[in-house]
């Protein structure tokens, strides 16, 4: 068999090159296609963010502006009217919701047999919630000592102190205490970690 090329232009067989070179344009024209598509929408979407922001921005002055304007027409005489107001409209919801039936139950579980109440006020207190005065009689400052401890051990009552202590003319000792009270309900406002122990 003869091996060699006898034509005086050898004939090489170059279809399979056209036919990758056109393989790998295509391939490149697609790849161009598509980072050129994305680009344009990249480009719309940073377009678009950019005027959103500019919006926002605008806005955002905008209200900082009204806010401004709205702050300077409030009168501080106002708000501290409405302010005292809420306060007074709270104690007397504070007030009508203080149980005298617990706070008497609470009186008679921990008050010792010579020791007799003779007097109770309650006062609401921002910081403290119910403040308590209450005047007792009893025969000895020990009696009184004793119903200060069952008060305390109560739970309901902390930060009882005797206020003042002073003989009467039938020599009994009249002691005014006072008590920080905690309802078993609580009480709306009253921190409850700033009261108990």
């Amino acid at each position: 068999m003869i091996r060699t090329n006898l034509s005086t232009r050898p004939f090489y067989n170059e279809r399979i090159v056209r036919m990758w070179m056109i393989v790998v344009a295509v391939a490149v024209l697609a790849a161009t296609a598509f980072n050129v598509a994305r680009i344009i929408k990249y480009s719309s979407s940073d377009t678009r963010l950019a005027t959103q922001a500019s919006r926002d921005e605008a806005r955002a002055t905008d209200l900082r502006q009204q806010a401004a304007r709205l702050r300077a027409t409030v009168d501080a005489r106002q708000v501290d009217f409405a302010s005292e107001d809420a306060r007074q409209a709270n104690e007397l919801i504070d007030r009508r919701t203080f149980s005298w039936t617990e706070l008497f139950n609470r009186f008679e579980t921990t008050l010792p047999d010579d020791v007799r109440i003779t007097q109770v006020r309650p006062r609401i207190d921002r910081e403290h919630g119910f403040l308590l005065t209450i005047m007792v009689a009893a025969k000895s400052v020990d009696e009184v000592n004793t119903f200060i401890e069952n008060l305390e051990s109560s739970g309901a009552f902390v930060n009882v102190r005797p206020v003042d202590e002073r003989p009467d003319e039938q020599g009994l000792i009249m002691s005014t205490l006072e008590a920080v009270y905690v309802p078993s309900t609580g009480k709306p406002g009253v921190r409850a970690g700033a009261v108990r122990r």
